[in-house]
């Protein structure tokens, strides 16, 4: 296995020391595109929020300062992922505001109708069938309430060609590498409404919204 497929799978599911190191950059490097995607919804109070793909926990942290009233889950497949965010999060789990599980956005282990919004940090590239688990998520989503999806690549962004390399790579695992246009439609095609693509092309971001029809 070559450097950049060990690389790509690391990112995919963390594990082991490397795993770990790359989640602690991770929750440094995502930051800031998260900072910025939260920018274009809006975060209730008492909001009950799902993050799939929670990695090292840091979007975790952030919604549970804002929803200060609310209760924050995540979910990773990566058990390295699920212990490094549990750290990341130790004071609010112990206030009980906080509940991190190991599972699939695949086959959520939540109710159906259960959150109001769902947030998705660089993680959407690796789910195992996209369109089929959109639809997961939009089960466990409340009526009006809205998936976020925020991510540093994306097919015609500012880093198309190095990204294109990526895709070559990524041709033994699932890696779905998607234009804008068809963000939009990846929303549209499993239900969701109110459908919006936000792109800021010279940092390389993108950021798809949704809403579980009322």
């Amino acid at each position: 296995m070559s450097l950049a497929t060990k690389m790509l799978h690391q990112c995919r599911k963390p594990a082991g020391w490397l795993g770990r190191r790359i989640l602690g950059n991770m929750n440094r490097r995502h930051s800031a595109v998260t900072d910025w995607g939260l920018q274009h919804i809006s975060v209730g109070n008492h909001d009950t929020i799902l993050d799939v793909g929670c990695g090292g926990g840091r979007t975790i942290h952030k919604l549970a300062a804002i929803a200060k009233e609310g209760r924050i889950f995540g979910i990773d497949h990566s058990e390295d992922s699920v212990a490094t965010a549990n750290r990341t999060n130790r004071q609010w789990i112990e206030m009980g505001r906080v509940e991190i599980r190991q599972g699939s956005v695949s086959h959520l282990p939540f109710s159906d109708r259960m959150f109001d919004l769902v947030t998705a940090v660089e993680t959407h590239y690796y789910w195992p069938d996209l369109p089929a688990d959109m639809r997961e998520v939009l089960r466990v989503l409340k009526p009006g309430g809205a998936l976020i999806i925020i991510a540093e690549a994306y097919k015609g962004g500012k880093y198309d060609k190095l990204l294109q390399k990526l895709v070559e790579v990524s041709k033994t695992m699932t890696y779905a590498h998607l234009t804008v246009q068809e963000h939009s439609e990846l929303f549209s095609s499993a239900g969701y409404t109110d459908v919006q693509v936000f792109e800021e092309y010279d940092k390389g971001w993108i950021c798809g919204v949704g809403r579980k029809p009322r």
